[in-house]
């Protein structure tokens, strides 16, 4: 299959992932609400939030998956994949706020108990719409789990998702405790472990974010190696001006200056060995797009001085 194809395949899977899990999460969402003012629970409501976040970052990323399955274009030369990095970036903002908001409301409401000004919270309705909660979010996690891994806008989605879970268990222990015990602090103390899974998730994913911004090399990309394979090719005696980076996760591309015997040339086998060295890129480092400039040996000291 071809690369065009298999992106092509991937892109339609991504959106009907997103498609689906937008579904499941926006029809609960209101249940969600109604629930969480019904019980009076902050940490139903937190909940919420993160899931009204999960909503808007899963469009977000269908918005980004969108426009990155747009040909290229003159002005755009690499096409548009790169939105699925601005969706992440999106993504990773919006679960810093809901992080921030949700510890802001259950330290204030922590305080105001503490001062005699408790606020009462509904147990059972907030158990049960906590419940309903889990098995949406679990339902839509399974849903975009498959594309996590290949896909940063789908993998910024994936994580709203997966903390909205943990966010569902935490506010399930709450009730439990609220219905058992009393204690309606555990409410604010569930808003808080919230907003505590939510932060190093956003603060990963804006950092997956910046290297791919800042195109710096696949973590997974090891120039050394990629050099020394290429210099292992008949005819290579250096390879110089090596630059890695992606267009978006997955996607990595390749440059460099190879220099070779001046036999290559004037057998006319630099055809051949532009050949051989792009397949090794592909079928070893998995780069797809890779431009390799044929020099004769010594030009790197020519170009070296020539910048002087």
């Amino acid at each position: 299959m071809s690369h065009d194809h298999a992106h092509d395949h991937a892109g339609t899977a991504t959106r009907t992932r997103l498609l689906t899990a937008i579904g499941i999460i926006g029809a609960f969402l209101v249940v969600q609400v109604v629930g969480g003012l019904l019980s009076g629970s902050l940490a139903l409501l937190a909940d919420a939030g993160h899931m009204a976040s999960d909503l808007l970052g899963l469009i977000v990323a269908l918005v980004a998956a969108l426009v990155a399955a747009r040909p290229a274009t003159d002005r755009q030369t690499y096409g548009f994949r790169r939105f699925e990095v601005f969706g992440a970036l999106v993504n990773g903002v919006i679960l810093t706020v809901v992080a921030v908001s949700v510890a802001w409301g259950a330290i204030g409401r922590l305080v105001a108990g503490g001062e005699g000004e408790a606020h009462e919270v509904q147990g059972l309705p907030m158990l049960v719409v906590a419940v309903v909660g889990l098995l949406a979010n679990i339902a839509a996690m399974l849903v975009l789990r498959a594309g996590a891994s290949t896909s940063i806008n789908l993998r910024g989605a994936y994580l709203e998702v997966l903390g909205d879970t943990v966010g569902s268990a935490l506010v399930i222990a709450a009730a439990i405790v609220i219905l058992t015990t009393g204690w309606d602090a555990a409410d604010p103390i569930a808003s808080l472990a919230i907003a505590a899974l939510i932060l190093p998730r956003a603060i990963v994913l804006l950092r997956d974010v910046m290297h791919v911004l800042s195109e710096s090399a696949p973590a997974d990309t090891d120039v050394a190696e990629i050099r020394e394979h290429l210099l292992g090719a008949p005819g290579v005696v250096a390879v110089h001006d090596v630059h890695v980076w992606q267009i978006t996760s997955g996607q990595p591309v390749f440059t460099a200056h190879v220099e070779v015997d001046p036999e290559v040339f004037a057998s006319g086998r630099a055809g051949a060995l532009l050949d051989e060295l792009g397949g090794c890129l592909s079928a070893h480092f998995d780069v797809e797009h890779s431009t390799i400039q044929l020099e004769p040996a010594g030009r790197a000291d020519q170009e070296h001085a020539s910048h002087r």
